[in-house]
């Protein structure tokens, strides 16, 4: 009897696990599929010593947007980005816990100005990225892109988020 309810518990566990991974791998596909045109992106402009660069943005405005942010996803085109609006100055950590990509973090003040940069984010590392200064919002971007737009403490993001 005890044999039995031992194998009963083991095939539970087994059902539970497979669909925790079906679950799991369903919502991690959904994840991994480009954002369509009309699906919500927001125009930023970032101004550099190099030029103008715009990219289109996903803004995550509540606390279980900033919460999941790019977790799971597998891809992130080159001109796009998301930005997390935090509604008040403060100084800001990030994490890249259950994310894949590699990433640059962009700390950006209320005004505009970008108070901060993390660059190559490690992917899936519970290790905490600071702001370093008080930021209003985040942009996250592709792991190179802060190098490749000679990106610098100071420059100028452009978004109705900032600046009001």
């Amino acid at each position: 009897m005890q044999a039995f309810n031992v194998a009963r518990q083991i095939v539970v566990f087994t059902v539970l696990c497979a669909a925790f991974l079906i679950f799991n791998t369903a919502a991690g596909l959904a994840e991994d599929t480009p954002s369509r045109p009309d699906s919500g992106l927001e125009k930023l402009v970032i101004d550099t010593a190099s030029g103008s660069h715009e990219f289109s943005v996903e803004v995550m405005r509540t606390g279980p947007q900033r919460e999941r942010g790019l977790m799971f996803r597998r891809y992130l085109p080159q001109d796009r980005g998301m930005l997390f609006d935090f509604g008040i100055e403060r100084p800001i950590m990030m994490w890249m816990k259950n994310t894949y990509l590699p990433l640059d973090m962009i700390f950006i003040g209320r005004t505009g100005k970008v108070s901060g940069i993390a660059q190559d984010a490690e992917p899936l590392s519970p290790k905490i990225i600071p702001s370093g200064a008080p930021a209003y919002g985040v942009l996250e971007v592709n792991a190179g892109t802060a190098a490749r737009i000679d990106l610098k403490i100071g420059d100028r993001v452009r978004h109705p988020m900032f600046g009001k």
